[in-house]
């Protein structure tokens, strides 16, 4: 008893101690931190927070250009998918018989294109002959001129081209076979370009979560274009599937040029904070060219010769 006893009374002391005595505790980091900054607009940005608190509440996302890339990349992948899979459908009301009635009562069947199960599904798969062309070669275009231009280009020619896409086919079924094998080309160097915008504006941690965003759009472009290009067949005849998503994507294409610059550090409208952020989370990271090993080199020389 003697011994808790004389615990007790020790105790009891120190917390007499403690409680009479004010103890500072001071950060270690406290002199890293960095002072408010204001815009050009007189905008205050607190540089030590994390990813942006400062910026808004989060569903705020337009006031974090990561976000609004992110966004305009996932309206790119719709377009990307809604100008892939829209022949599918035109397709059906091209080559569908219609009746037309002439003056003198007499009903004639027609058809605006007649083509057999051969030549549709040649058309059908086309696409695809100039999309796995570009697969590699979209990456090293990245590198070199720009992830975020090469992606924009690579929609916007394709939109352009389905634009065209009505009268080249009344010329020629060829011209459409054509016009489908480079729309292919262009579209497939989207998927690879995607990957260098993402290592010039997404920061490791949420990299995954931004690229989720961005390439569930090629999905809802799919669940979306398809009955509306149905819709559009029914009212207004086939060739509208194409006028309406290659204006669509024409638009697009209008918005992202402006908008979505190469890095973080060349967009005017980003705020201190965020940049700070992003460039700190990326370290100093840049894309780099990759040389061949001495025995690949020659490998590659022997068939070149």
């Amino acid at each position: 008893m003697n011994c808790l006893w004389s615990w007790w009374v020790k105790l009891d002391g120190l917390c007499e101690v403690l409680s009479d005595t004010s103890v500072t505790v001071s950060s270690p980091s406290a002199h890293q931190m960095s002072p408010p900054v204001r815009n050009e607009n007189g905008v205050e940005y607190d540089l030590n927070s994390s990813d942006g608190d400062t910026l808004g509440a989060s569903w705020q996302f337009w006031r974090r250009r990561r976000y609004v890339v992110a966004f305009l990349a996932f309206l790119g992948f719709f377009n990307v998918y809604a100008l892939r899979v829209n022949l599918s459908v035109a397709i059906v009301a091209m080559t569908a018989r219609r009746n037309i009635t002439l003056n003198n009562g007499t009903m004639i069947i027609t058809r605006d294109f007649e083509w057999d199960s051969k030549m549709k599904g040649l058309l059908l798969s086309s696409f695809f002959y100039g999309y796995i062309i570009t697969q590699i070669p979209g990456g090293w275009l990245a590198a070199r001129v720009g992830g975020n231009r090469v992606f924009g280009i690579g929609i916007a020619v394709t939109a352009f081209l389905t634009l065209l896409t009505p009268p080249l086919t009344y010329v020629s079924v060829y011209l459409l076979l054509a016009v489908r094998i480079v729309e292919g080309i262009f579209e497939g160097v989207t998927y690879p370009c995607i990957h260098a915008v993402w290592a010039q504006w997404a920061p490791p941690i949420e990299r995954s979560r931004l690229a989720t965003l961005a390439f569930s759009g090629s999905y809802v472009g799919t669940v979306v274009s398809l009955p509306i290009s149905g819709y559009l067949a029914e009212q207004f005849g086939w060739p509208y599937i194409f006028y309406v998503f290659g204006a669509v994507g024409l638009i697009w294409f209008s918005i992202w040029w402006t908008v979505v610059k190469e890095g973080p550090e060349e967009d005017s409208g980003i705020s201190p904070q965020e940049l700070k952020y992003i460039k700190d989370s990326l370290g100093n990271t840049s894309l780099k060219v990759i040389h061949l090993p001495h025995c690949m080199t020659k490998h590659w020389e022997h068939f070149d010769s």
